[in-house]
């Protein structure tokens, strides 16, 4: 009986032991870490303390979140857990789960550091607005540089284009060099102008009828415009003052159309005069229309 009495003692102060132990662990896991919180996604808590730059913190439905207050910080404030932003300084209790993720049991912060959180996070919302609208901006302004250089492109292309063309009509021009030239008018045109003007109906009327006379001929005509302005513009205009003469040779000189030769648009190319003055300008607005036979034609090859 007696050892009975001594195995059930014996079992009742191992139970304590053990209980005693098993607090003592409950205990040391639970922990109180301060730092400040660095991001927040629903219940889950990212916090940077001077341990670890990245702990995570797990609030749930029973974890109690207060505001400190009071000269000794005595007294405390219950608040909501939407008071847990970026920028706050704060003290969390709780214990590690096996992920080695804080499970908080109470959050506390002092009032003048949620004042300071607030303000922060104002102050990167408004850099953040700031941040879109200068990128908004910035790509406003790309977009138009990329039109703008689109536009570019496509202008460099038509005055290679013109330049080509002249090139060309130089190059046909160049081979005339089996021909004399008889007899030849030049007329002038006002600044963006490529109509006749009446009083030039008279001389390419006489040179039309001189022309006939002789055997073979060849009408030349080439148009010129001054360097004033886009290049594209002047070659435009060299080739409708040169086209309007030459219709003007074919419809009323009555020129047989085998007779002329393309009209030729030279643009800027060979510029008589220096265009800064009025009297340059007019000089190089011209078109100048000759006579050709060919020297073989004519007996002299």
């Amino acid at each position: 009986m007696s050892r009975n009495k001594f195995s059930l003692a014996s079992f009742g102060i191992l139970s304590l032991v053990v209980l005693a132990l098993m607090s003592t662990a409950l205990h040391a896991q639970n922990v109180k870490v301060k730092g400040l919180i660095k991001g927040r996604s629903g219940p889950t808590m990212i916090l940077q303390t001077s341990d670890t730059p990245k702990l995570v913190v797990l609030l749930t439905e029973s974890t109690q979140v207060s505001q400190v207050q009071g000269l000794l910080k005595a007294r405390s404030k219950e608040m909501s857990m939407a008071a847990l932003i970026p920028g706050l300084a704060v003290e969390v209790e709780g214990a590690y789960d096996a992920e080695k993720q804080l499970v908080a049991t109470s959050v506390k912060f002092k009032g003048n550091d949620l004042q300071r959180a607030r303000a922060i996070e104002a102050g990167m919302h408004e850099t953040a607005v700031q941040t879109h609208q200068n990128e908004a901006e910035l790509a406003k302004q790309n977009e138009a540089l990329q039109q703008q250089q689109q536009q570019l492109t496509e202008e460099q292309k038509k005055v290679a284009a013109n330049k080509a063309a002249i090139a060309a009509n130089a190059a046909r021009f160049g081979q005339l060099n089996d021909y004399y030239i008889l007899d030849q008018v030049t007329l002038y045109f006002g600044n963006g102008k490529v109509n006749l003007d009446p009083k030039d109906n008279a001389p390419l009327q006489a040179l039309a009828d001189k022309a006939k006379t002789v055997n073979g001929y060849m009408i030349e005509i080439k148009g010129y415009a001054s360097a004033t302005g886009s290049v594209a513009v002047n070659q435009k205009l060299s080739q409708e003052r040169a086209q309007n003469v030459a219709d003007f040779m074919l419809q009323q000189g009555h020129v047989p159309l085998t007779n002329m030769l393309a009209p030729g648009a030279m643009g800027e190319s060979s510029q008589v005069a220096p265009d800064k003055a009025v009297q340059g300008e007019a000089q190089n607005r011209r078109v100048v229309v000759r006579v050709l036979q060919n020297k073989a034609i004519a007996g002299t090859q």
